[in-house]
């Protein structure tokens, strides 16, 4: 009958303007979670502000390695964040090598590691990286194998105008966007060597690999042992420019 039929459309209509409702307020829900979500989390979004001092994120890596467009920005936000780093002279050299933008690398506090030669200095995003993975990867993961902090890094240097081996592209190390890890020596004077420590069951290896793991989220490339045998003796963390949505290398 047609007052049955109207009845059925009237009916049908309703639930459609009940679920449209109930998906109107799941979204508003869902926003209003959301920029809570981003207000408690701003590191995993690309269009907020880098805060070194805050854990790193999803994105974290990308905006570090954006620093190198923004010198005067890097510097500000490690001294915000509370970095005894100091700005280096530029180091001038025929394209691609050279440097604009270096820091010299000191212990950040009293129980922190210092590199090992002294004098390290790298580009901005690499120091401002190193200060976060130190704080949040190397000191935790030293006291979780350990029990004890690390007192210094060895490493192979950063600055280096040369070609990546085999290519003819530059490597990062041209612009001093790149440092190469060699070893970690604890405060009872052991010393943890990637080339000794990275294969095994051992505390050293778990500590070696945890570290570079929580590298891979700072830096744009991680290279260690587990990559090729030109990495078996050193971690290789580079902030390579390639883009908030460009590829990261992690191995």
């Amino acid at each position: 009958p047609p007052r049955l039929a109207f009845s059925r459309r009237v009916s049908r209509a309703l639930r459609r303007w009940a679920i449209a409702a109930a998906l109107l307020v799941l979204l508003a829900v869902l926003l209003v979670e959301g920029s809570g979500y981003v207000g408690r989390h701003p590191q995993d979004f690309p269009w907020t502000r880098l805060d070194l001092d805050q854990r790193a994120g999803r994105f974290t890596g990308t905006k570090l390695a954006a620093l190198a467009d923004d010198p005067r920005r890097c510097r500000a936000l490690l001294a915000r964040a509370g970095s005894r780093d100091r700005a280096a002279p530029p180091l001038i050299a025929p394209p691609p090598c050279g440097y604009a933008d270096g820091m010299m690398l000191v212990p950040q506090t009293a129980d922190a590691p210092a590199y090992r030669p002294a004098g390290l200095i790298t580009a901005c995003p690499v120091a401002a990286a190193l200060a976060m993975w130190e704080r949040d990867v190397v000191r935790p993961a030293a006291r979780r194998y350990f029990g004890q902090p690390i007192v210094a890094i060895d490493h192979a240097g950063s600055y280096s105008c040369r070609h990546i081996a085999g290519q003819s592209a530059f490597s990062e190390h041209s612009t001093a966007d790149a440092i190469d890890i060699m070893n970690f020596r604890l405060r009872d004077g052991r010393t943890v060597s990637v080339r000794h420590g990275w294969h095994g069951g051992s505390a050293e290896a778990a500590f070696l690999h945890a570290v570079r793991d929580g590298a891979c989220g700072l830096f744009s490339t991680v290279l260690s042992p587990d990559y090729n045998r030109a990495h078996a003796d050193h971690l290789h963390l580079d902030q390579a420019a390639r883009g908030a949505w460009g590829w990261r290398g992690c191995r």
